[in-house]
């Protein structure tokens, strides 16, 4: 007959066993419910703007190859992330700047913020960006960014860094040259790589005629996607604009993803159990996993957002909940 040991037997069992590696599963620490250790945080541009204007002062683009702001987790200071599974930085470039060419394995992609003259080249093919694009690129591709303007151009970059970090495949590889020669076709015949604001906000102008097509909690939502394939722009990472309507009281939800929103035009706010955020425009704040919140918005705001839905959806993992208050 099998004897329960004694407590000073079984300390001294997972002691011998921890020299060998080995970890009784009673004794595991691990979280089994929804939801992450990371926090809402919010980054206003207001606070934003000067210090990338102090950063152009104190570092040349040269230097710092990229002139980027990490936005990281106060949860996660070290790691340079956004969320556990997310990056996002702003980078400035002042007029005649560009960054010389690169590739790496994360996927990464580029939303305008502000100033004219912006463009990308990935693989060659130079795609100009205006405020309220959305540009992809993939994995692996060679890209540079320039800016042939006479103002400051500033865009949010987002990779999925924490992906191949996990795998331990984060490869990285600059360019023998400068740039990477540029392939001659006109940016109509490079998409998807490019979903221009203009189309994009005119598609939710018209959806918002259409009041049985707002969501509940997220008003008027597009997904960038591919046009043929209807895939998310990336395997990891989804993209989406959305317009909340004036006067948009939207229900409490919530999602096994991370989600990271940036004010393409207008302002609104965020309502959690705890605290209640005023987003102003171009405003920055990511939403960690299964957190509950609510959109409110006097006037009309567009609202840009990456997440790891992408990746959620594709290994059965994404769960979503619209709740009453």
């Amino acid at each position: 007959m099998n004897q329960v040991n004694s407590s000073e037997a079984l300390i001294e069992f997972k002691e011998r066993i921890h020299a060998l590696g080995l970890l009784p599963l009673w004794d595991r620490q691990v979280k089994l419910v929804p939801g992450s250790d990371c926090v809402v945080a919010h980054w206003p541009y207001q606070q934003m703007r000067p210090l990338l204007d102090e950063a152009t002062q104190l570092i040349t683009k040269k230097d710092a190859e990229r002139r980027v702001l990490v936005m990281e987790n106060p949860s996660l200071r070290g790691t340079s992330f956004i969320a556990n599974s997310l990056f996002a930085g702003q980078q400035i470039i002042l007029p005649g700047e560009f960054a010389f060419s690169h590739r790496h394995t994360p996927n990464a992609l580029r939303f305008l913020v502000e100033g004219a003259g912006a463009y990308t080249s990935i693989d060659g093919h130079k795609i100009p960006m205006s405020p309220g694009d959305f540009v992809v690129t993939p994995s692996w591709s060679w890209h540079d960014h320039g800016n042939e303007g006479e103002e400051a151009v500033v865009w949010m970059d987002g990779l999925d860094t924490p992906f191949t970090s996990l795998f331990g495949a984060h490869f990285r590889e600059n360019y023998s040259a400068q740039t990477f020669p540029l392939k001659q076709l006109p940016v109509d015949q490079v998409q998807p790589l490019i979903f221009p604001f203009k189309k994009i906000s005119a598609i939710l102008k018209e959806r918002s005629n259409d009041k049985s097509l707002c969501d509940p909690a997220h008003g008027f939502k597009y997904v960038y996607s591919d046009e043929v394939s209807g895939e998310f722009a990336f395997k990891t990472m989804a993209a989406f604009m959305q317009l909340l309507p004036s006067n948009f009281a939207g229900s409490i939800y919530r999602s096994t993803e991370s989600s990271v929103f940036n004010v393409a035009q207008g302002s609104c706010y965020i309502d959690m159990e705890d605290q209640t955020l005023h987003l102003q425009e171009h405003d920055v704040v990511v939403i960690p996993s299964w957190k509950k919140y609510q959109f409110r918005s006097s006037q009309n705001c567009m609202l840009f957002s990456f997440s790891d839905r992408a990746a959620q959806k594709t290994l059965g993992f994404w769960q979503e909940e619209y709740l009453t208050k």
